[in-house]
């Protein structure tokens, strides 16, 4: 038996009857293993996106390199949230067989692995196939990441817990671009790549000795019938099939803005050098901050209240973004940012509330949803570069928000559920 499915009940000689033996106690907020479990679960979040989004700013260098379009170059991030996003749901299964704990320590020491070995490639469609195996490697972390915290952390401390993760999401998505764009301006695009390996490293093996086993985990099998029962019973309500494609929406024009905003910053008029790109890349730093701050707002306003406000900023920065006024131009950036991570940090909680059975399946396909975002319109909006530039890449995600504004206007008029 694997230590993350073992307990001390099963390890212990079997008490007397009147001793029975009572189940773990949850980790809470002040002790030394939930400190363990905080540090561990930051340090993969980070990584993860580090390492996921690290690449992005280095899509310019690829076309140079390799000769290719801007499309083609932003394959580097379009394969790699793709693959991911098809192999969430099956990395949840796994780990309902095997564990959560040790899914996520092989997914973050193989992430690095492969991370390593696409600084080494020797040709674009050789970093390409890496890059899609890293997606599905990666993706046991993420998939049950949140898993692992609600079933190991008390209720009252798993809010503190979720939190660090989510931050160290966002950090890390903010300082793999900006640590691959100032490394990549001075040593090329492999050494930022190796960097970025190097960091991966590190965290997989922090995150292995930090992170107690599972003291709640029970293997379990899984009855087909009722996935697809509580499949069909997510897509029957009103609201879940609309903040699904919200996710798709919101998550691909964030992520198709940052994929060709190199492209537009590097060329005249604004002729930055990587390094100062990274500086804006490091407007990521909004999103930790917006993302707390209308979560807030929405429990006191309401989430039928706040989203399609949030949509409509991202609308109005980036309509800022066809500025060439680089002061302008960044604070459409800051803008949209800020829109993009308090949407989806609504959208996301408003799942949680809205699924009352298959809550965990619920959020699998939200995260589907959200990569497979990431990677089609990050590729569809890439095409739109090469026919008008960023005005036809801001064609493509005013259309997209245009689309989401109309949704979260329509989800204002949601019955909402007793426990919403």
């Amino acid at each position: 038996m694997s230590a993350d499915s073992s307990s001390p009940c099963l390890r212990a000689a079997a008490p007397p009857p009147s001793e029975p033996c009572l189940p773990p106690v949850k980790l809470h907020a002040g002790t030394s293993e939930f400190r363990a479990t905080a540090r561990a679960m930051f340090v993969g979040g980070y990584c993860t996106f580090a390492m996921l989004y690290g690449a992005q700013p280095l899509m310019p260098m690829f076309a140079q390199d390799f000769v290719l379009s801007p499309a083609a170059s932003s394959g580097v991030v379009s394969l790699a949230t793709g693959s991911l996003a098809l192999s969430l749901i099956p990395a949840g299964l796994l780990a309902d067989r095997l564990g959560r704990r040790p899914l996520m320590n092989a997914a973050l020491a193989l992430g690095a692995l492969l991370m390593l070995l696409s600084a080494l490639a020797d040709s674009f469609q050789h970093l390409l196939w890496l890059r899609a195996a890293f997606g599905v490697a990666l993706a046991g972390l993420p998939a049950v990441a949140m898993t692992y915290l609600s079933e190991e952390v008390d209720a009252k401390s798993l809010g503190h817990s979720m939190g660090l993760y989510i931050a160290g999401n966002a950090l890390g998505g903010m300082s793999g671009r900006f640590i691959a764009s100032l490394l990549a301006d001075h040593l090329g695009w492999r050494w930022a790549m190796l960097a970025l390996a190097l960091l991966g490293v590190a965290g997989a093996w922090l995150f292995w000795r930090n992170l107690p086993p599972s003291r709640h985990f029970q293997p379990r099998r899984h009855d087909l019938d009722r996935m697809w029962r509580e499949a069909k019973g997510l897509f029957r309500d009103p609201g879940l099939p609309c903040l699904f494609v919200s996710a798709f929406l919101l998550s691909g024009c964030f992520v198709s803005l940052y994929n060709y905003l190199g492209f537009r910053l590097l060329a005249a008029p604004f002729n930055m050098s990587q390094s100062l790109l990274g500086l804006v890349f490091s407007l990521y730093i909004v999103g930790v901050w917006s993302s707390a701050w209308v979560g807030k707002l929405s429990d006191r306003l309401g989430r039928r209240n706040v989203l399609w406000l949030m949509v409509l900023s991202m609308l109005l920065g980036l309509g800022l973004t066809l500025s060439d006024r680089v002061t302008l131009l960044v604070a459409g950036i800051a803008l949209f940012t800020f829109g993009f991570f308090a949407g989806h940090s609504v959208a996301s909680s408003w799942v949680g509330l809205r699924a009352r059975q298959g809550r965990a399946l619920a959020s699998a396909i939200y995260l589907s949803a959200y990569y497979l975002g990431s990677s089609l319109v990050g590729s569809l909006s890439g095409l739109m570069w090469g026919r008008g530039g960023w005005q036809g890449v801001a064609a493509v995600l005013a259309a997209s928000l245009t689309a989401m504004l109309a949704i979260s206007l329509g989800l204002r008029r949601l019955q909402p559920l007793p426990q919403a």
